[in-house]
């Protein structure tokens, strides 16, 4: 009888435990009475403020919860914004990050904007072997700069967009810019496409000044000519030339005629 009290009693004793155990299981962990995931998006905090202690992010304000970092505040041009977003995400332990940084320089207004911008991609890349093969387009509406058109290759069209996005007055950056395919054929024509247009002396000229060259599309056999040239005969000698080019499947000539209205009157 004896045993069976004890026996009673310990297994009392371990019903009563269980609940308690199960319970401190639910609790947050806390070191020196702060719980550990606080502790953790505090170093968090601390660790992308660290990384953005440039000047030019002197007005941007980090927050953290649960490792998800949001970023607040201003800056001068969009490109630190996007500076910003890219050193938090390389913080370790950052699970994701919310840019609501707002872009805060000078305004500028949107035909002004259109014209600057507009000559800075123009003249970017100037030398470069594949100027030529590039067609960015650019329009611009209330501070944002929409990119779009084409490049022979990745690195004009992050080139376009760093100079979008280094320009004050930009508030935003949309990228609608597509990247032709890489295929050898493809660069065999663009280059006799190139030698056949601009070897013609005719055209010469547009070789001279980089703001208005004939840019030459190629995809899977197909040329496209863009871009300004001075009158209709320009226009023609350069589809005619085109055409020439052995391997060319088919030839649009979008060129437009700067002073073709003048030509009718």
């Amino acid at each position: 009888m004896k045993n069976m009290q004890v026996f009673s009693g310990l297994a009392l004793a371990a019903s009563l435990a269980i609940p308690a155990m199960g319970h401190a299981a639910t609790r947050p962990a806390m070191v020196g009475g702060i719980v550990m995931g606080q502790a953790a998006d505090g170093q968090l905090q601390t660790d992308v403020q660290k990384k953005l202690g440039n000047g030019k992010f002197k007005n941007v304000t980090v927050a953290v919860q649960n490792g998800q970092v949001t970023l607040t505040g201003t800056v001068e041009l969009y490109q630190a914004k996007m500076d910003a977003d890219n050193k938090a995400h390389h913080v370790k332990g950052v699970k994701g990050v919310d840019n609501e940084i707002q872009v805060e320089g000078k305004d500028v207004p949107d035909a002004q904007l259109q014209q600057s911008l507009g000559k800075k991609l123009a003249y970017d890349r100037i030398g470069w072997p594949d100027n030529a093969f590039n067609n960015i387009t650019l329009s611009v509406s209330n501070g944002v700069a929409t990119l779009g058109g084409n490049t022979a290759v990745p690195w004009a069209k992050e080139s376009a967009l760093s100079v979008a996005q280094n320009t004050p007055g930009v508030k935003d950056v949309i990228d609608e810019i597509t990247v032709d395919p890489t295929a050898p054929m493809d660069d065999q024509t663009r280059m006799a496409t190139y030698r056949a247009v601009y070897g013609q002396p005719a055209l010469n000229k547009y070789a001279i000044d980089p703001v208005k060259p004939i840019r030459i599309t190629v995809i899977n056999g197909n040329v496209t000519l863009n871009g300004v040239v001075d009158s209709q005969m320009d226009k023609d000698i350069a589809g005619i030339q085109a055409n020439k080019v052995p391997g060319v499947f088919k030839v649009t000539n979008n060129l437009i005629v700067a002073n073709q209205a003048n030509e009718k009157r």
